[in-house]
């Protein structure tokens, strides 16, 4: 497999992946499949792995590459990819939040690049046994661990309340108290169990009009899997994580998939890149040195054609910065402004997670 099998690919028929902005993210990276690369010549830590699309390119571009994820599947899966490269890839299972930890525990430094490519990867909606998607019928699951508290394990033990914010907050369903009122009712009937007995009481609920644009219960999974895996919390981490870890001139480049996340990489960078709000007028108030220089606007979004030949593109923004000699600040989650939800591990694991 090589970076440019992965466009012929797209352009030729349907694959399992396909890596949103490929193009942009080497180019933030300064990387470039159309020179003869120096092999080794950059260090890149890809933090969410998925199926190996921006590993590959990087590799094939001359980097070598760090690729981390937390689901084992992922990382059996990749083990041909492991051999392919020869030691130019080393790939480990763990929790992108820790990255900074497992790049200095492999030796993999000093480190050029970090690229997040944040959210649920294509293999994981098309195995139903997973239960991130309803478009099959599967367990009720959506951990990417594969460990602890399962998504039908929070439908059937949280308060209704509880419910309610994780669904409108996560979701930005704004009909969550109808939906969470719905789940409590029919859970003391029968438990959930599976994806489709959720999506059909939730379409029963809400209804649905042939002028919908997405499912109605969409946005009840997308909170689910949020909250389950804790992705919001893992993103903030990472992004401290990266400052600690990437050398001066290093690079960090986020893509994310909806506004939640993309909320919190912007707020970072305008965190670290030391830009202040407030009056001209008055003096800045706890002033921090910029760790990260941003250049223009930051932020890049897929092209037309791209959007066209890969759905997924259209909602994904892409921002960057360079990290200066500045000492990394205290990490301060304060700054993203997450919610103040139920703990995770407060709920009953019934589910045999």
């Amino acid at each position: 497999m090589t970076g440019n099998n992965i466009i012929d690919d797209v352009v030729g028929g349907p694959v399992r992946h396909i890596p949103v902005m490929l193009n942009e993210v080497l180019s933030c990276l300064q990387l470039s499949r159309d020179v003869n690369a120096v092999v080794g010549s950059l260090k890149i830590v890809d933090g969410t792995f998925g199926a190996g699309g921006y590993t590959t390119a990087m590799i094939e571009a001359g980097a070598d590459v760090m690729a981390i994820d937390r689901d084992p599947n992922a990382i059996r899966d990749g083990a041909s990819l492991v051999k392919e490269y020869e030691g130019r890839l080393l790939l480990v299972e763990g929790e992108f939040r820790y990255l900074d930890q497992l790049a200095q525990e492999n030796s993999f430094l000093p480190v050029d690049g970090v690229v997040l490519d944040i959210g649920v990867s294509s293999m994981q909606l098309d195995e139903a046994e997973r239960g991130f998607s309803f478009q099959k019928d599967g367990p009720l699951d959506m951990r990417m661990s594969r460990t602890g508290v399962s998504a039908a394990d929070v439908v059937n033990t949280m308060q209704q309340g509880d419910l309610t914010r994780v669904i409108g907050i996560l979701g930005e369903e704004r009909k969550a108290s109808q939906v969470s009122r719905a789940i409590v009712r029919e859970r003391e009937k029968l438990p959930f169990s599976t994806t489709l007995q959720l999506a059909h009481l939730i379409e029963k609920t809400l209804g649905r009009r042939a002028t919908d644009r997405i499912h109605p219960a969409t946005r009840t999974f997308q909170a689910l899997r949020i909250f389950v895996n804790q992705e919001l919390e893992q993103l903030g981490e990472a992004l401290f994580a990266a400052e600690r870890l990437l050398k001066a001139g290093g690079r960090l480049v986020v893509v994310t998939f909806h506004s939640l996340e993309d909320r919190m990489v912007k707020l970072f960078f305008k965190d670290r890149s030391g830009r202040q709000e407030g009056s001209r007028h008055l003096p800045l108030v706890n002033h921090k040195d910029a760790t990260f220089a941003t250049h223009g606007k930051g932020l890049l979004k897929a092209g037309r054609d791209e959007a066209d030949m890969n759905p997924r593109s259209r909602s994904a923004k892409l921002r960057w910065a360079e990290r200066n000699e500045t000492p990394s600040g205290k990490m301060d989650m304060s700054i993203f402004g997450l919610p103040n939800l139920v703990s995770l591990d407060s709920l009953q694991t019934v589910g045999g997670g």
